[in-house]
């Protein structure tokens, strides 16, 4: 497995670059933390962003939809692809509004998607975004059926051509600024569940399951 992803000029952290990471641990640690990814691409020079769900395979990265989809559909010809991901660790308050800031982690991936057709590892990919959402999901379920398998098209990006950014610690004000009768520091963010709502529908029997009742990003 490869340490380190590939640097170009895309990915090179240009803006505050001791920011910038391209370990793939570090990128792989925020892909696996994070729930949506947002998947950037132009189409007759139409700039479009979407967001939606993916899962990690090793060093690849996986998105599915219908195949009717204006995303897949204009994936699958080959064009270039910017899949983003980014995780919201807390706001940064300064004595100033010019250096207020937000303590992030983030990823940038560019690449073209390859159609998985493969039957294993589309049903790998289909695992994937199951345990993703959710740990020990994928056992509790009924699997995909040949029909849903059919109706359903995963696209693959691999993890080369990336890089994250990350911003932690207090806010970083001008020097004159400390000495303001003002509130400075971090409110940290954080995903957390509410209580889990049963469907309506649910056997009487059902009990909550521990990976839901325990659940955490």
């Amino acid at each position: 497995m490869t340490s380190q992803t590939i640097k170009t000029s895309k990915t090179r952290i240009k803006r505050v670059p001791k920011r910038g990471h391209y370990d793939f641990e570090t990128i792989s640690k925020i892909l696996d933390e994070g729930l949506v990814c947002q998947v950037g691409f132009v189409v007759d020079n139409q700039p479009f962003v979407i967001p939606t769900a993916y899962g990690r395979v090793e060093q690849r990265v996986y998105i599915h939809g219908a195949g009717a989809s204006r995303l897949i559909k204009t994936l699958q010809t080959g064009i270039d692809v910017c899949f983003t991901v980014t995780l919201l660790d807390g706001l940064v308050l300064a004595r100033s509004a010019y250096h207020h800031s937000m303590n992030y982690r983030s990823v940038v991936l560019f690449g073209k998607a390859e159609t998985v057709t493969d039957e294993a590892e589309k049903m790998t990919a289909l695992k994937a975004f199951t345990e993703h959402v959710i740990k020990g999901r994928w056992d509790q379920v009924r699997s995909p059926n040949p029909k849903e398998l059919a109706e359903t098209c995963v696209l693959s990006l691999p993890i080369a051509e990336a890089s994250a950014k990350v911003r932690t610690g207090p806010p970083i004000d001008a020097e004159a600024d400390y000495a303001l009768p003002v509130w400075a520091g971090v409110l940290p963010l954080a995903l957390v569940p509410d209580a889990p709502i049963p469907d309506p529908r649910l056997l009487a029997t059902q009990q909550l399951p521990k990976n839901i009742r325990t659940y955490a990003r």
